[in-house]
């Protein structure tokens, strides 16, 4: 199936992996997660393959009669022989399965899957060219980072989250309190007074990322809670009322004097 056929959802499988599905290589950019994602699919699938391209290729040899040592002939491999070959070019394919075509094309010239590891480390993370301007990249982004409107605020969150975890990748280390302090101040400006509460209730040098989140949510949960009953004070929730009571009835035009008695009554304590 060609790529510009498969869904949306099939994409981001294929980037991302699935316990089926190896993650895929597409650019230097997403390097630092697939190598993530790809040690874990790895180790979860067959650890020997992991093991195979840690160690490298086993060379097959023989011992002769003086004690020389050369390698055996193919002929003369044993079950074991060929379970170790087996092992060498399971973990080779799998690596390069999990390469797009266009990379894999610049990595043809190795012939084990540990050297195709770590010649892959270093092109896209070792290089120190690379590595530098990556992290100016992200540097950048990260004093950029504010909120767009109309994002949801799980949206932001979420925005947030996978730049400081590019960040880690990219070996930048931010102190909690200065990434606790960016995320609060890219909130949208009706957070000010939230915000102000949480930086003079909380010590953000302390907090961890998913501490300040857990309270920013809190905060968007009680603010939608009075909302909804700032907009509706007289629900039947909050009167103790059956949903089938007349009350459900006072909206038309004509009935606004009864909608209002009604009220007044409320109010004076006569309906409870």
């Amino acid at each position: 199936m060609e790529p510009q056929n498969l869904t949306v959802h099939q994409e981001l499988d294929s980037i991302m992996g699935t316990t089926t599905r190896i993650p895929c290589l597409l650019s230097a950019k997403g390097f630092p997660e697939w190598k993530y994602r790809m040690e874990k699919y790895i180790k979860m699938k067959d650890f020997k393959i992991w093991r195979s391209i840690l160690k490298g290729p086993v060379r097959i040899t023989t011992t002769l009669e003086n004690v020389t040592i050369i390698d055996k002939d193919f002929a003369n491999y044993t079950d074991e022989d060929f379970e170790k070959i087996e092992e060498q070019e399971k973990a080779l394919a799998t690596l390069t399965m999990a390469l797009s075509p266009e990379i894999a094309q610049g990595f043809r010239e190795y012939d084990s899957a540990k050297a195709l590891w770590e010649a892959l480390i270093v092109v896209y993370e070792r290089n120190e060219d690379m590595k530098q301007s990556r992290q100016d990249m992200l540097r950048q982004k990260f004093n950029m980072f504010n909120h767009i409107l109309g994002e949801s605020l799980e949206a932001e969150l979420q925005r947030f989250i996978t730049l400081t975890t590019e960040m880690s990748y990219a070996g930048i280390s931010v102190p909690r309190s200065e990434i606790n302090k960016k995320l609060l101040s890219s909130l949208p400006k009706t957070w000010d007074m939230n915000v102000s509460v949480i930086k003079k209730t909380k010590d953000l040098n302390r907090l961890s990322l998913a501490e300040t989140m857990a309270i920013i949510k809190a905060c968007d949960l009680d603010d939608k809670q009075r909302e909804i009953n700032h907009v509706n004070p007289y629900s039947t929730a909050n009167l103790g009322i059956s949903s089938n009571n007349a009350f459900s009835s006072f909206t038309a035009p004509q009935n606004q004097a009864m909608r209002f008695e009604l009220v007044f009554r409320v109010l004076t304590c006569e309906v409870l």
